[in-house]
């Protein structure tokens, strides 16, 4: 790989002959401006605004305009004389534990790569080092005519640096963040931490730019003659929650099916139909035996049902307890008539008859 700037690493007394290697490299297709007429290429000619003449890159330099208008010429040969021990040197400041850097101040990455057969060991040490403490190194550099800040690791057995931004170069998040109040119950948490442990973990380098695939595949498709467009399905896009927990279950349902986890039937269940809820975790016993809550001074609808329940229950019982009584004190009534009755007829004497 080609290197892009020559130094040496400050560690110490320790000096260490580096070069610097670009460790990102883009892979975005790039389109040209072209006339839609005639599909001539649109170029961009630098011209000087006082002659109205084109200019060569190769007389073209820097220069710092001032306030008033007027520009200052500035040469390269200026900027490799700054004072500062930075301008061919990365110079480590200090060690601390990974954690304490912001990622939002992560920028472009570079390899450190030894210059030299005698850069070899003192960069092993330094790799070796940093290894062992756990820890990144913090340090400045100059590199394309401004001092840097760059974040020092070891990635395999080779020495990689992050350019930092400048902590002044981070915008404060004002105005990002939700105005309105919002409170999250400890079932949506639950449900959330559900589909999370769902989706896992997933392999980085099995991921890929699904977009610049298709629009390669489009370009191979115009040139050849062949290409028919196709309007892709788009869903929706920013319509409101109307059930976050149906969401969450649903897309935890989904996850597991496309993980194999759940069988056909629940997969489609997750995809579109009824939402049955997840198992709630078990409560305490005391949950259990709570009073019900109330809501506006009245008992909640379940437990007013509830009482409604028992209600009906003890009438229907008290009914047949009552008819029960009826029909036996009916019968009892109907004995004792029947025995009064016999006992009447016993007493009244009988006629004898003439002679």
């Amino acid at each position: 790989m080609r290197s892009i700037w020559n130094g040496a690493i400050s560690f110490g007394l320790v000096s260490i002959p580096i070069k610097l290697v670009n460790a990102t490299e883009s892979h975005s297709i790039s389109f040209r401006q072209i006339h839609l007429d005639d599909g001539g290429r649109i170029r961009y000619r630098k011209v000087c605004e006082l002659d109205g003449e084109e200019v060569p890159s190769a007389e073209i330099g820097k220069g710092y305009e001032e306030a008033d208008g007027s520009v200052i010429p500035i040469t390269d040969e200026d900027l490799a004389q700054l004072p500062l021990a930075t301008a061919k040197t990365i110079e480590i400041m200090s060690f601390v534990p990974a954690d304490e850097i912001d990622p939002l101040q992560m920028d472009a990455a570079y390899y450190l790569a030894a210059n030299g057969a005698t850069a070899a060991k003192p960069y092993t040490l330094l790799r070796e080092a940093l290894k062992r403490s756990r820890k990144v190194a913090i340090a400045k550099y100059a590199l394309r005519g401004r001092e840097r800040l760059g974040m020092l690791r070891v990635v395999d057995d080779v020495i990689a640096m992050h350019g930092l931004l400048w902590p002044d170069e981070i915008r404060a998040p004002e105005g990002v963040a939700p105005e309105v109040t919002v409170s999250v119950r400890e079932a949506e948490l639950d449900l959330a931490d559900a589909l999370m442990a769902t989706l896992g973990e997933v392999d980085m380098a099995s991921l890929h730019d699904d977009y610049r695939d298709a629009v390669e595949a489009m370009i191979a498709a115009k040139a050849g003659g062949g290409f028919e467009p196709v309007e892709a399905e788009r869903e929706p896009a920013g319509g409101q929650v109307i059930d976050l927990m149906a969401a969450l279950e649903k897309s935890v349902r989904a996850a597991k099916a496309s993980r194999g986890e759940v069988d056909a039937g629940a997969a489609d269940a997750g995809a579109g139909g009824e939402v049955t809820p997840l198992r709630r975790k078990a409560r305490g016993a005391g949950a259990a035996a709570a009073a019900p809550k109330t809501v506006g001074g009245k008992k909640s609808t379940a437990a007013s049902a509830k009482k409604t329940s028992a209600s009906a229950s003890a009438a229907t019982k008290k009914k047949s307890t009552t008819g029960k009584s009826a029909a036996t004190k009916s019968t009892s009534g109907a004995a004792a008539k029947k025995t009064g009755a016999a006992a009447k007829k016993a007493a009244t004497p009988r006629k004898r008859s003439s002679a």
